[in-house]
């Protein structure tokens, strides 16, 4: 019975590789998503599809105004149970003795064995009540950027970091802004489309700026900096190592004075942390798949992006844009789903 289920098990492990003799029919889907010839198969497929149509008539789309002039912004709304809790994050923080200088994980446990159980207790002590003192002062002044930054320099931060994640309780849920974008390349290229998502009631609101032609990159990127202001929190899944720095650079080629140094909760880094033992890898998608049952059709990996958007402007077809819209659609509003999940995970 044994080398009987380990048989049929070793066939069903063979049979997900595209080399085995007999693979299953998920590996040959997957092989086939692995090749040019297939997306340059859909590309045709779709300029066919999408012949002598335009963006409003399979979009909600419309053109409006920014400061550089007219921009195309395409809406889409969707129901969402957004709830975040209040936590009493603050009063969490209170007890949480690291968060003083010189203060480590041994000086912690020395310092509540000795009946100091928070930071408003040690105001009295003769080392550390100077820094207690002025920390609790601030405490209730703070903004949810200050208490992100106190958090993240804290040099315990790795360690504690499911408490960035409990702090969101301390910003409205108007404030996050879900963004993606996607680019023409790596680095020095127009970017193509923004997007950001905002829950607004019981809807989570994604609106995306798509560049036309090369001459509209900065009536997009104002288009989207009027998402933002002071209280701003960027939401997104390694935007702060690709997003955040392509956007500054592509302001400063196009001159744009922009504040982009806002609150960013960079869910790529909460998810290795919470779900990297559960999961194949920590891929937005594979994510959405695994723990939301979300299955995408259609997609474009970001390889073929770029050329996908030359044969839009060479052929004055929207069909190779429109995957690549609905995909970074689908990104920022999945982000909405991993934030809220992520803080009911470590409440």
């Amino acid at each position: 019975m044994q080398d009987y289920n380990f048989e049929e098990y070793l066939k069903r492990v063979l049979s997900n590789s595209i080399s085995s003799q007999n693979p299953s029919e998920e590996a040959k889907k997957r092989a086939m998503k692995l090749s040019p010839s297939y997306y340059n198969d859909l590309k045709e497929k779709l300029l066919i599809e999408y012949e002598n149509k335009s963006l409003k008539d399979v979009m909600d789309c419309r053109i409006s105004s920014c400061s550089f002039g007219e921009v195309l912004k395409i809406t889409k709304k969707e129901k969402i149970n957004f709830d975040i809790g209040d936590n009493n994050f603050k009063a969490q923080m209170n007890h949480n003795l690291k968060l003083l200088p010189k203060i480590g994980l041994k000086t912690e446990e020395k310092l509540k064995n000795n009946g100091y159980a928070t930071i408003e207790s040690l105001k009295g002590h003769d080392k550390y009540g100077d820094e207690a003192s002025k920390f609790m002062k601030n405490l209730d002044e703070m903004s949810f950027c200050e208490i992100i930054d106190v958090l993240d320099s804290n040099r315990y931060s790795k360690k504690c970091r499911d408490n960035v994640l409990k702090s969101i309780s301390l910003t409205d849920e108007e404030n996050f802004k879900f963004m993606d974008i996607e680019t023409k390349g790596l680095s020095n290229v127009p970017i193509i489309l923004i997007g950001v998502a905002e829950i607004k009631g019981n809807q989570i609101v994604a609106s995306q700026y798509f560049l036309r032609d090369y001459g509209e990159e900065a009536n997009i990127i104002d288009a989207y900096l009027s998402h933002l202001d002071e209280d701003s929190v960027h939401v997104t899944f390694n935007g702060k190592t690709f997003d955040i720095p392509f956007i500054k650079n592509r302001c400063r080629y196009n001159r744009i004075d922009a504040n982009l140094d806002l609150a960013h909760l960079d869910l790529m880094y909460f998810a290795k942390n919470l779900w990297g033992d559960i999961l194949p890898n920590c891929q937005l998608q594979t994510i959405e798949r695994e723990l939301f049952g979300i299955e995408r059709e259609g997609d474009v990996p970001g390889q073929y992006i770029p050329g996908y958007y030359d044969t839009y402007l060479e052929k004055n077809n929207i069909g190779p844009v429109v995957p690549i819209i609905e995909h970074n659609a689908q990104d920022i509003i999945s982000l909405a789903s991993f934030l809220e999940k992520m803080y009911r995970d470590v409440n």
